[in-house]
This record gives C-alpha cells, sequence and structure tokens, in this order.
C-alpha cells in the first residue's frame, strides 16, 4: 500500500510539473522581470493600470509614464497630447527582463517611461499613442493611454 502512494504521488509530481522545450523554460516562464528604467526624483509612477485614471501630482514635481512598448517592430510610444503646464517629456527606455541582455536575443518588449514635471497648477489630459513612426499619421495608432493630470 505504502509503495502505491508513493508511485501515486511520483506520477502527480511528474504530471504537475512545468513542461519545458527543448531543454528551455517552460512556456510563459518571465525570467527575470526588471523594473522600468526611471529616473531620480519621480516622486509619482503611472503605469499601464492608471489609464483612464485622475492623477493628482504637486506643482513642482516630477512623474513618470511607464508603458511596455514593442519598439523592436516598430511601434513605440509618443506623446499625442500634453497639458501646457508639463514640461516636455524626457525619455528612458531599457528592457524588462534580464534575458534581454544575453547575446543573440532578439526582439521582446521594452521599457518605455516619459518623465514629466508639473511646472505650475492645472488639469488636462496626458494622451500617449503607440504606433510605427513610418507610417501615415491618418491611420489608427496601435494603442492610446491617457490619463488626467491634475497638478496643485
Amino acid at each position: 500500500m505504502r509503495s502505491m502512494v508513493l508511485i501515486a504521488m511520483a506520477a502527480l509530481a511528474v504530471a504537475c510539473a512545468p513542461k519545458t522545450t527543448e531543454g528551455g523554460p517552460p512556456p510563459g516562464f518571465r525570467e527575470g522581470a526588471l523594473p522600468a528604467p526611471t529616473p531620480a526624483g519621480v516622486s509619482v509612477r503611472i503605469t499601464a493600470a492608471d489609464a483612464g485614471k485622475t492623477i493628482t501630482v504637486p506643482v513642482g514635481a516630477s512623474f513618470a509614464v511607464q508603458l511596455v512598448g514593442v519598439p523592436t517592430a516598430g511601434y513605440v510610444w509618443a506623446v499625442a497630447q500634453k497639458p501646457a503646464f508639463l514640461s516636455d517629456a524626457k525619455e528612458y527606455g531599457g528592457n524588462t527582463t534580464t534575458a534581454q541582455s544575453r547575446p543573440g536575443f532578439v526582439g521582446g518588449n521594452h521599457w518605455e517611461v516619459f518623465a514629466f514635471e508639473a511646472q505650475g497648477a492645472g488639469q488636462g489630459v496626458l494622451k500617449l499613442e503607440q504606433r510605427r513612426p513610418w507610417e501615415s499619421a491618418s491611420d489608427p495608432a496601435a494603442d492610446t493611454f491617457s490619463v488626467t493630470i491634475k497638478a496643485q
């Protein structure tokens, strides 16, 4: 009886173990996720989860919009609409996983970060669009992201 239980447990462990592809990691495995490359002094971090929200920032404060893009396929985020009380964006980018630093790694998603400073009080929509720069501006964006920024 005891050996039957051990055999059943071993079979269950094999069945539940992650599957690999040709000795590699299991499908969907995200090795070594990296945080967005955000400059020092940023007090508020805005992510894709904040889409459609109103974000309050103090006047004089820096904040960053951190989005994942696919620049290796030509799809890059760009500011499409910005309230006048915000500085021009400073742009940063970087890998989303440690695997992207390995020799021979090609493609993949990358962080695209836009840092702004609230230079005065106000409220307005900040909109970013993801598109291929060489395609017609009249074509719809591949993706959009917007938040309302309230600086006080």
